[in-house]
C-alpha cells in the first residue's frame, strides 16, 4: 500500500470521527516537494506543520480535510 494511500485511509477516519483526538498525519517521511511546496510524506505545507501542536481539534481536521484534497488532485493528475 502507498504512503498516500494510507495516509487517504486515516483522513477518512479522522474526518468521520468528531469526538477522537485528530491524530498528526506526519508518517516520518519528512521532504519537502519543490513542486507544489507539500511535505512528501504528510502533504501538510510547512505553516501547517509547524503550526500543528497550536492548533485546535477543528483546525486540525480542517487540515486533513486539505490533505484529502491534495491526494484526490494528485490521483487526478497521475
Amino acid at each position: 500500500m502507498s504512503a498516500h494511500h494510507a495516509l487517504a485511509r486515516q483522513a477518512r477516519r479522522v474526518l468521520g470521527d468528531e469526538v477522537a483526538a485528530v491524530p498528526s498525519p506526519c508518517i516520518s517521511l519528512c521532504r519537502m516537494d519543490a513542486d507544489n511546496r507539500y511535505c512528501q510524506g504528510c502533504l501538510r505545507t510547512l505553516d501547517e506543520i509547524a503550526s500543528w501542536s497550536t492548533l485546535g481539534e477543528d483546525a486540525r481536521r480542517e487540515v486533513w480535510t486539505q490533505i484529502g484534497q491534495r491526494i484526490a488532485q494528485a490521483g487526478e493528475r497521475a
